[in-house]
C-alpha cells in the first residue's frame, strides 16, 4: 500500500486543483446578461447552419497524412540524437549510416510527393 501513496496523492491534488479552479471561476466570474446572439455556437468564424457539412477535398487528407508521416520522422530522430555521441564512441559509425539511410528513404518519398503534386494546393 505504501507504493501507491504517491499516486493517490497526485490524484487528490489533481481533483483538488480542478475543483478549486471551477469554484474560483464561478465565484469570481463575471455574470452577464444572456441573449440569443451570445448563446449561439461559434466555430472558426462560421455561423452554424443546420444543413449538411460540405465535403472536404481528398487533397486535405493527403496533406494531413504526409504531415503525420514526416512528423513521426522527427519522433524517431530525437532518441537517435540523444544517444548518438555515446553510441558512436563505443560501437562505431553504424548508427550514423542507419539514420542516413532512414532520412534518405524519407527524402525520396518527399521528392516523389512533390513531383506528383501532392503538396500543390491549387491543383
Amino acid at each position: 500500500m505504501k507504493e501507491y501513496l504517491p499516486i493517490f496523492l497526485q490524484v487528490i491534488v489533481a481533483i483538488g486543483f480542478a475543483a478549486g479552479a471551477l469554484i474560483t471561476s464561478v465565484i469570481l466570474g463575471k455574470a452577464t446578461k444572456k441573449n440569443a446572439t451570445k448563446d449561439t455556437a461559434y466555430e472558426c468564424g462560421m455561423i452554424a447552419s443546420p444543413e449538411a457539412q460540405p465535403r472536404f477535398s481528398v487533397k486535405f487528407y493527403l496533406v494531413a497524412m504526409l504531415f503525420i508521416l514526416f512528423d513521426i520522422e522527427i519522433v524517431f530522430m530525437y532518441p537517435w540524437a540523444v544517444i548518438y555521441r555515446d553510441y558512436i564512441a563505443h560501437h562505431g559509425a553504424g548508427i550514423f549510416w542507419s539514420m542516413l539511410s532512414f532520412v534518405g528513404v524519407l527524402t525520396v518519398g518527399y521528392v516523389y510527393a512533390i513531383m506528383k503534386g501532392a503538396l500543390d494546393w491549387k491543383r
